[in-house]
C-alpha cells in the first residue's frame, strides 16, 4: 500500500449517509490520495471507514483515529484485515490514546499511561502480521516517546494540530522509511477576522484537552498565547487562511520538513458545504 502525497482530514459525523458518499466522490474526483475521518460520539469507526470505502473507487481511506478504547486490538486488528479484503487494501488504521474525558466520561473506561497502554495495543495488533511485516497501522503521535514508538512498531505517525517545525522534528525521529501524515487546517478566507473567527471556533474544542494543551507548549506556544481562544500567532499558525497561494505555500512547509503526506482539513462555516467544496478543488493541485 503506498500513502499519496495529498489528503483530506474532515469531521464525518457532521454528515448524513447521502452527504457522506458524495463528498467522498468529491474528494477522490478532486485528485486526492486519501480521505481521513475520526471517531467521535457518532458514526461507529469500522462501520464508517466501510461505508466510506464502498462509496468510492480508489480513495484510500483511514482513520484519524480509531480510540483504543473502543476496541480491543483483536478486534481492531480483525475490523482492518477484513476490510483491506473486502476493498482492495484501501484501509489505514489510524489509532490514538484518545482524552480523558472520552475514555472515563463517555465511554467508563480508565484511562492508561499512553505509551505503554498504546505500545500493549501494538503487539497485540501485530502478533497477527507476517514475520518482518508491519501492518497499515499508523499511531496520533505527538510527543517524541510516542513518535519513536510509531516509528518502531507500526507503518508512521498521523499528527494533529502542529506545526511545519514539529513536522520536522517528528521526521527526524521517525526516519525516511515511514509514513508522515500531517493534518493541517485550511480556510480560503482572506479577511483576517474571518479566518480567525472560523479557526478560534473550529479550535475550541482542542483548547481544553491536556494531551493537545502540552504538545502546544512543547512546540513552543505560551500558556499566555493559548488562553482566551488563542492568539493570532497560534490561531496563524493552526488554521492556514488566505487565498491559494498562500495556503498552498503553508502546506508545502510541512512536505520540506519531512511530511511523507498531508491530509488538509477544511475548515469553513456550519453548513456551508459549498465553501468546502471550493476549497478542495481550489488546493487540489498543491
Amino acid at each position: 500500500m503506498k500513502l499519496g502525497r495529498l489528503g483530506v482530514w474532515y469531521s464525518t459525523d457532521k454528515l448524513d449517509g447521502l452527504q457522506l458518499r458524495d463528498f467522498v466522490r468529491t474528494v477522490e474526483n478532486n485528485g486526492y490520495s486519501n480521505l481521513w475521518y475520526p471517531e467521535s460520539r457518532g458514526y461507529e469507526s469500522m462501520s464508517l471507514a466501510s461505508w466510506l470505502l464502498s462509496s468510492s473507487e480508489k480513495l484510500v481511506i483511514g482513520s484519524s483515529i480509531a480510540n483504543i478504547y473502543a476496541r480491543d486490538s483483536f478486534t481492531a486488528q480483525r475490523a482492518m484485515v477484513s476490510l483491506n479484503a473486502l476493498y482492495d487494501d484501501r484501509f489505514i488504521l489510524g489509532l490514538g490514546v484518545s482524552h480523558i474525558p472520552m475514555v472515563e466520561g463517555l465511554r467508563g473506561h480508565r484511562y492508561e499511561k499512553p505509551l505503554a497502554a498504546m505500545s500493549a495495543y501494538l503487539d497485540g495488533i501485530n502478533k497477527s502480521a507476517p514475520p518482518g511485516e508491519l501492518p497499515p497501522v499508523v499511531v496520533a503521535a505527538l510527543g517524541p516517546k510516542m513518535l519513536a514508538l510509531s516509528g518502531a512498531k507500526s507503518r508512521g505517525a498521523v499528527p494533529y494540530n502542529v506545526t511545519p517545525q514539529h513536522t520536522a522534528q517528528a521526521a527526524a525521529i521517525l526516519g525516511s522509511s515511514k509514513w508522515l501524515a500531517v493534518e493541517q487546517k485550511v480556510t480560503l478566507e482572506t479577511d483576517p477576522a474571518k479566518a480567525r473567527a472560523l479557526g478560534r471556533k473550529e479550535l475550541s474544542r482542542y483548547m481544553v484537552l491536556p494531551n493537545y494543551r502540552n504538545s502546544w507548549l512543547r512546540q513552543g506556544f505560551t500558556e499566555a498565547e493559548l488562553a482566551d481562544g488563542g492568539s493570532d500567532r497560534f490561531i496563524d499558525a493552526m488554521v492556514l487562511w488566505g487565498d491559494a497561494e498562500t495556503i498552498r505555500r503553508g502546506l508545502r512547509a510541512h512536505f520540506t520538513a519531512g511530511a511523507t503526506h498531508v491530509c488538509l482539513q477544511p475548515v469553513h462555516a456550519d453548513g456551508d458545504f459549498a465553501a468546502r467544496d471550493r476549497m478542495l478543488a481550489a488546493l487540489a493541485d498543491t
